[in-house]
């Protein structure tokens, strides 16, 4: 089989690096890739969203799946213009990526479908916005309700801090809506389950950190490092937690005509109270994807093909290794704002440990070195039999790795250890 992957970050590497190991993969095409897809498939210098275009390269290459990556060709139509193509599709059609794509569809959907979330206030004018913070008194979180690629959230501390954060939001165009959502406290995990429009196969539980710097201080970013298993729940809680939430989301979508195939990713919170959602996203995470997948003894191809209509999505055809993998986010100078491009990359040629992944995500070839072009730069993930031996061997592989202003966080699944 063809296969066709729409992105360029380290969450297309990973998916790469994983569905290049199926035994039924013929030619894998990226578009546009990276430097490190480059090495598994064949890069293809197409943008995510040239729609016509990548629809015309998957028919002439005669590609039998064609996986979605990032949010941004889900929300405008890459799916739909597939399936009307007849290309088999793993990712969701425009109308069913809303559930990402729009933080108020998501929440009516939520409270429809009787799901457990944040209580949530709507807002189409931000002056509505500051008068209802004004009057409430207390501090609010603000959600932009477009895609503002994992940077569309603010968590203040104080009405000022709200007023502030809404008149940030609103300048762009993803905050042409917002949502004044109530505050919960309690550790945040990600629950991804591969869906075919009906039932769905839950990955292992895993935890982003958003945050840029150690502490979780700083700006939010598009996630600064994750790892898994996450030990907040139980695969009796993940069970629990695909009959409360996962299921009736997919339910909720097909009854309204938008049937969900491709990943369906819940940002979870464990209050006091039980879990709640936070989000919804129509996609892999990133960086969840690239600490999931190294821990994936099955064939992912194969049930992404399932899940898109080829084959039957059984339960066995997921198994996991027990290990545990955690990746470190190294980012570029001036992330998440003006990260700076062009600085040389060392140091990854001089690491040879096999428990170890090195993901590219904003990374280019210039003059024939290895430069920074992007924001998150690359994903290190280190594998082990604790999450302790994991964390071990990306920071010591992180060590051997530098570039100019190279950030990173060093408290990456701490928390899990106290």
């Amino acid at each position: 089989m063809n296969v066709l992957l729409i992105g360029s970050g380290g969450r297309e590497h990973a998916l790469a690096w994983k569905l290049a190991q199926s035994p039924l993969i013929d030619t894998l095409f990226v578009a546009p890739g990276n430097p490190g897809t480059a090495q598994i498939g064949r890069n293809l210098p197409v943008e995510v969203l040239a729609i016509s275009q990548l629809v015309e390269i998957a028919q002439h290459e005669r590609v039998g799946l064609v996986v979605i990556g990032p949010e941004a060709p889900l929300a405008a139509g890459l799916a739909d213009a597939c399936l009307k193509a007849n290309i088999p599709v793993f990712g969701p059609t425009a109308a069913a990526a809303q559930i990402e794509s729009s933080k108020a569809f998501a929440k009516r959907l939520m409270i429809e479908a009787g799901i457990p979330t944040a209580k949530a206030h709507i807002f189409d004018k931000p002056d509505s916005a500051a008068d209802f913070v004004r009057a409430s008194g207390c501090a609010w979180v603000v959600k932009a309700d477009g895609l503002a690629a994992g940077k569309g959230v603010i968590v203040p501390e104080s009405v000022g801090d709200t007023l502030d954060a809404i008149r940030t939001l609103s300048a762009n165009a993803s905050g042409a809506r917002l949502l004044l959502e109530e505050r919960l406290s309690g550790p945040e995990v990600s629950l991804i389950a591969l869906c075919n429009g009906e039932h769905a196969l839950p990955l292992p539980p895993a935890q982003d950190h958003k945050r840029l710097r150690d502490g979780d201080a700083g700006p939010n970013t598009g996630g600064m490092g994750a790892y898994a298993p996450a030990p907040h729940l139980t695969s009796a809680d993940v069970t629990d937690l695909m009959a409360q939430i996962m299921l009736p989301a997919l339910h909720a979508l097909k009854r309204a005509g938008m049937p969900f195939c491709g990943a369906l990713y819940a940002g979870l919170i464990l209050t006091e109270h039980g879990a709640r959602v936070l989000e919804f996203n129509a996609r892999f995470g990133d960086p969840e994807t690239q600490a999931i997948l190294p821990l994936l003894d099955g064939d992912l191809l194969a049930t992404l093909a399932a899940c898109a209509g080829n084959g039957v999505l059984s339960d066995d055809l997921l198994r996991w290794t027990g290990d545990a993998a955690a990746c470190v986010v190294l980012a570029a100078e001036g992330y998440p704002d003006t990260p700076r491009r062009g600085d040389v990359i060392s140091g990854i040629e001089s690491i040879d440990d096999p428990n170890v992944l090195i993901f590219h995500a904003g990374t280019a070839w210039k003059n024939n070195l290895l430069t920074t072009a992007g924001g998150r730069v690359l994903g290190v993930t280190g594998i082990g039999a604790t999450l302790r031996e994991a964390l071990m061997r990306a920071y010591a592989a992180v060590d051997r790795i530098s570039f100019p202003g190279m950030q990173y966080r060093h408290d990456i699944g701490a928390k899990a250890m106290q």
